[in-house]
């Protein structure tokens, strides 16, 4: 099982908003110790003033300077105003801690005079100036975080739908370069065999009804597609000769219920034929489909190599290429695909292996 990654981004919004108001208000606890001895309500309240200061610095980035002037570009104005912000809830510290020591004298800590007073005075308004910064790069971070994933999900959705739509453009290219092939194969047995050619014909309409039903669909039963790859094989056997060795065996277990995306295998059967035979030359086709491990399926087809020639090459190359890009689509690094010639290039290989069926 994949482990889910958790990040800003898929945190919801009022868990955020819940953690930073707990952390900011239970800062003055783990300041000040108050585990162990009761607070003054001076103390309380003087130390209020920081947390809130804090909030109002995270906020007003968080609701409106960051969406309405940093994600839009215009620092010119988001810096000065963060700037003039920060200073003014320095200015409203300051003016809080003497307002707590004016009604709560005795609950005040200890301050030091003269120049120590003023050098201690300047290191905690620099430890607040820092403190308002790094308020504020927070801020941006879970804002920004949250626009990049909200646009993110837009993008992935509008990819979805290209690759549906692509798809289904594939889809659609594929019925006719197939009924293509198989009706030049038909009207080429109607000169020689015409009775033959009627059962090719009905051999046609069951081949076209697979076509029609079930290419719409993104996956069907790997059973249903070997009925149609065998149908196909059967009526290209009639127009064959005696000097071609043609085969197409299935070693499937005997609880196949293997889900496949329509027809991924017939460009390949459809190639194997087109080059794979020869008129006058002994020529063989073997086709073999096989599953040996769970989830994993295996077309492997090998033939004889009779590439065409120049003035015969309508269609060469459609159907690979139309392969690839389903693979790509249907099952994106979920496939290994190997395929070319022997040594001598007398024998044309293809072995696809499709993963998580």
């Amino acid at each position: 099982m994949k482990k889910k990654n958790i990040s800003i981004r898929h945190l919801p919004e009022w868990l955020i908003h819940v953690c930073i108001w707990l952390f900011l208000f239970g800062l003055p606890t783990m300041i000040m110790g108050w585990a162990h001895e009761e607070p003054k309500q001076g103390e309380v309240l003087r130390m209020i003033g920081p947390p809130i200061s804090i909030a109002f610095v995270f906020y007003i980035n968080y609701l409106w300077l960051v969406p309405g002037y940093l994600l839009n570009r215009k620092l010119r104005v988001y810096l000065p105003v963060n700037l003039l912000i920060c200073i003014a809830m320095l200015l409203f510290t300051h003016v809080w801690f003497d307002m707590c020591r004016t009604y709560y004298p005795d609950s005040q800590p200890h301050h030091t005079s003269g120049y120590l007073g003023l050098w201690e005075f300047i290191l905690f308004r620099l430890r607040d100036f820092i403190l308002y910064g790094l308020t504020t790069a927070l801020s941006v971070v879970i804002r920004m975080s949250q626009q990049w994933h909200k646009a993110e999900t837009g993008r992935q959705k509008a990819e979805l739908r290209r690759v549906e739509a692509e798809l289904k453009n594939l889809h659609n290219q594929i019925n006719p370069h197939f009924l293509l092939n198989t009706l030049n194969n038909i009207y080429a047995l109607i000169a020689f065999a015409p009775e033959r050619a009627q059962q090719a014909v009905q051999d046609l309409s069951r081949l076209l009804r697979h076509v029609l039903y079930d290419n719409s669909q993104t996956f069907i039963p790997l059973n249903r597609e070997l009925d149609f790859l065998q149908n196909y094989v059967e009526l290209m056997r009639i127009r064959l000769s005696d000097n071609v060795d043609l085969s197409f065996r299935t070693e499937l277990p005997a609880d196949n219920n293997l889900q496949i995306a329509p027809l991924i295998f017939i460009s390949l059967i459809e190639n194997a034929f087109k080059h794979g035979i020869s008129p006058m030359q002994p020529s063989f086709i073997h086709i073999r489909i096989y599953s040996k491990q769970t989830g994993i399926l295996t077309c492997c087809i090998e033939n004889s190599n009779y590439p065409k020639k120049r003035n015969d090459i309508s269609g060469s190359g459609i159907g690979l290429e139309q392969v690839q890009k389903r693979l790509e689509l249907t099952y994106p690094e979920q496939y290994e695909w190997n395929k070319g010639l022997n040594e001598d290039a007398s024998v044309y290989f293809s072995e696809l292996t499709l993963k998580n069926v």
